[in-house]
């Protein structure tokens, strides 16, 4: 028989080069018929397997969890591995250089757009807030981006696309996108960079420097994306399926005239009332959106559930207290009362027009 030897620098390319992408073809062939069945296998679980009597409260909440948890944790991992892949792309570094320079208004739009496709959370605000002023990106601009990056999450768009349609998802990302380029206009026009810690400044030497970017190929892009599902998803889902659980508490056992007498269109205070409560709360965009769609279910308002998951997602207590690092209190009850006052006007307004 004969034998075949290969140097170390002989091996075939083919099987190690086109792994990754071999596997993520059969996960993708996998994926797909599993989440078409998944509903008629939760009936079949809530009713029949637990015989749980279908429309009754209970039934539907049970039912309710075992689709949603499923469906929602198997399109948060395609949504965070393309969105890995697409992060590799727009990196903290390269989008202090985008900004740094940009005139007001235009800097603003430019901001707010980059700041949903950026990697950030909450614990980057310090160092991204210090890079960008330090290396010449005016106070507005910066505020557009912080603004934006956590409120016009691309984790929530995808999955308000999945859930309800472009419609929903084009009006937050719309709304989002408004709110982040007028409040960092507004906070620009203000001058408020008084309210900067001192010590911020006097980093500058040692911040926004010029670093070397290694250049990827698509193997080390889907591997970003890989390793984002596992960090992220591995992170979030305890949360992701508690605001299931509330969802379908919501959806199985608040009855409609009651969900709708304290957030319908007819209510005035609603819309304040939705982002007082949202404020406190701490959760993540994919742990918000199966609440979301239960108080949509129930009757609630539209505009009045987009200011509550954006009061949620964007005006976050611990965010204001890791900013705190930086800015003094005026500027961040500023930065809140700006924000607020933004995501009232989308709640009234969207529920006067829809």
């Amino acid at each position: 028989m004969r034998r075949i030897f290969f140097l170390d620098n002989e091996l075939p390319a083919w099987p190690y080069r086109h792994k990754s992408e071999t596997l993520l073809l059969l996960a993708a062939a996998v994926w797909w018929p599993v989440f078409r069945y998944i509903e008629p296998l939760s009936r079949w679980l809530a009713f029949d397997v637990l015989a749980l009597r279908p429309g009754s409260r209970l039934g539907s909440a049970v039912q309710f969890f075992i689709f949603e948890a499923p469906k929602i944790l198997m399109l948060l991992a395609v949504v965070v591995f393309g969105v890995g892949i697409l992060r590799s792309f727009f990196t903290p570094e390269r989008t202090r250089r985008a900004l740094a320079g940009r005139r007001e208004t235009a800097g603003n739009v430019l901001a707010a757009l980059l700041g949903t496709v950026t990697p950030f959370c909450s614990c980057s605000a310090v160092p991204l807030f210090i890079g960008f002023v330090t290396t010449g990106v005016p106070l507005g601009v910066t505020f557009s981006f912080l603004i934006s990056a956590p409120m016009v999450n691309e984790v929530a768009l995808v999955l308000l696309l999945g859930l309800f349609g472009w419609r929903v998802a084009a009006l937050y990302l719309g709304t989002g996108l408004f709110i982040a380029i007028v409040a960092g206009w507004t906070i620009g026009r203000l001058k408020l960079e008084r309210w900067i810690e001192g010590w911020v400044y006097q980093t500058a030497p040692n911040v926004g420097q010029p670093q070397s970017e290694p250049r990827l190929r698509w193997s080390d892009r889907i591997a970003f994306g890989r390793n984002a599902v596992r960090e992220i998803v591995g992170k979030v889902w305890p949360y992701v399926l508690a605001g299931i659980a509330v969802g379908a508490g919501i959806h199985g056992y608040v009855p409609e005239e009651f969900m709708a007498s304290i957030m319908g269109k007819d209510t005035w205070w609603s819309v304040p009332l939705a982002v007082g409560i949202g404020v406190p709360m701490y959760s993540n965009a994919a742990g918000i959106i199966p609440v979301v769609q239960a108080l949509l279910g129930k009757g609630a308002a539209l505009g009045t559930v987009l200011a509550f998951m954006m009061s949620v997602i964007g005006l976050s207590l611990p965010e204001m207290v890791i900013l705190r690092k930086v800015l003094k209190i005026p500027l961040i009850a500023t930065f809140a009362a700006v924000v607020a006052l933004g995501i009232l006007v989308v709640g009234y307004v969207f529920n006067l027009v829809l």
